[in-house]
């Protein structure tokens, strides 16, 4: 079964061809500047397939940019599959679900309702993913089956004291102001792949997944259930990230806005693009370059990574304490799989907790593995995620 995974932002389209049953790709690529120039990018998987990186496709709206990527699926010499008819359905990435949908579903116009009644929840991606979807539609055709994976929708069974803010109650009742949470495609991946490293079922364990790299969450998974997580009602929330400020005081906004002028647009821009790892170390939001930085004699860039580890650690520590114990800790995206230093870090300091890692085993990178020192009573695994997977296989299943 060949399933299309699309992710539609406002001007691109990231893709991926794959079958969930094998775990094989077969493509995958990225539309670019739709809507302007028209960027197109394949790479098919497949031995003696020609990769074409940034060709310029017309691609005026994102039909145009769909229509590409089949084109080139199907194309005569270096396409993957025969023809479209090999596509068995398409599953979206779609950001936020609000409180509609704790699982992904099958695409209806029901459906299509509920996620435009989510765009003031996510006004700069559930637009895109719509968008997204009724270009597959017009290309593909309505008999196509498409499935809708919402990153909140893991959260939703969060318990409603750790979901709601100390607000007047109206603002959840009349406008749905709570925490949702993101990134829950990969953290519900990566909590399925360590209860198989460890030869138990999800419902028998208490694990932590820490997602971390340009935008960063923290996860306390219960019994295969998420029951509190980092980022909040929008992605700004919970760690220092790349350049998202995460947790602050509010007032700091009232005094900034007060003294430099600012309205509440340019300060939220300021709180989202200018903060965070890249604000405090003045370097770059790329971890790698704060290292190098750091070494050269930077010490803000270190001080950045720094308040990023700190972060990480107080909130295993916090979650362990809401779960009443913890069976593992997981490390996943880009600096998770990668950041040996990071990973020492945060784990430096709770061996109390029963978390002590292999110094040897810890030098590894992007390979999934359990970097436990010996005797340790919690488990530190490294998992990849592989959110296009995750979707793939919900999608499949819904499709059958």
């Amino acid at each position: 079964m060949n399933i299309l995974v699309i992710n539609a932002g406002s001007s691109s389209l990231k893709y991926q061809l794959l079958n969930p049953e094998s775990g094989e790709l077969l493509a995958k690529g990225l539309c670019e500047r739709i809507g302007i120039d028209g960027k197109f990018t394949y790479k098919p998987q497949i031995e003696g397939k020609e990769v074409l990186d940034a060709v310029d496709v017309a691609m005026p709206t994102h039909s145009e940019a769909i229509q590409a990527v089949m084109n080139a699926l199907v194309d005569e010499k270096n396409g993957v599959v025969a023809s479209m008819k090999e596509i068995d359905a398409v599953g979206h990435r779609v950001v936020h679900g609000g409180e509609a949908f704790n699982k992904s579903v099958l695409i209806t116009d029901e459906v299509m309702k509920a996620l435009e009644d989510c765009i003031p929840l996510a006004p700069l991606h559930n637009p895109a993913n719509i968008t997204g979807i009724n270009a597959c539609t017009a290309v593909m055709g309505a008999d196509v089956p498409q499935v809708a994976v919402f990153d909140t929708a893991f959260h939703q069974t969060m318990p409603a004291e750790a979901f709601l803010y100390g607000l007047p109650y109206e603002a959840y009742t009349d406008l749905m102001v709570r925490r949702y949470g993101f990134h829950g495609t990969s953290h519900k991946y990566v909590a399925g792949r360590a209860a198989a490293m460890l030869g138990k079922d999800a419902s028998e364990l208490k694990l932590i997944s820490c997602h971390l790299g340009n935008g960063s969450s923290v996860t306390a998974i219960d019994g295969g259930k998420s029951v509190d997580t980092s980022m909040g009602f929008t992605p700004l929330a919970g760690l220092p990230m790349g350049t998202r400020a995460g947790d602050l005081d509010a007032g700091i906004l009232e005094f900034l806005m007060n003294k430099y002028g600012m309205d509440i647009k340019e300060m939220v821009s300021i709180l989202n693009k200018k903060s965070g790892v890249q604000g405090v170390s003045g370097v770059s939001s790329d971890f790698r370059d704060l290292e190098n930085a750091f070494k050269d004699g930077n010490d803000r860039a270190g001080l950045a990574v720094d308040m990023f580890n700190y972060g990480v650690k107080k909130l295993i520590g916090s979650y362990a304490a809401a779960m009443g114990g913890v069976d593992a800790v997981i490390f996943t995206a880009g600096v998770g799989e990668n950041g040996g230093h990071n990973r020492a870090n945060i784990t430096s300091g709770l061996e109390f907790m029963g978390i002590k890692i292999d110094a040897e085993k810890n030098k590894i990178r992007g390979e999934e593995i359990d970097i436990s020192a010996e005797g340790a009573a919690v488990r530190t695994l490294v998992i990849p995620t592989n959110e296009e997977l995750m979707i793939a296989l919900d999608t499949a299943a819904l499709a059958k």
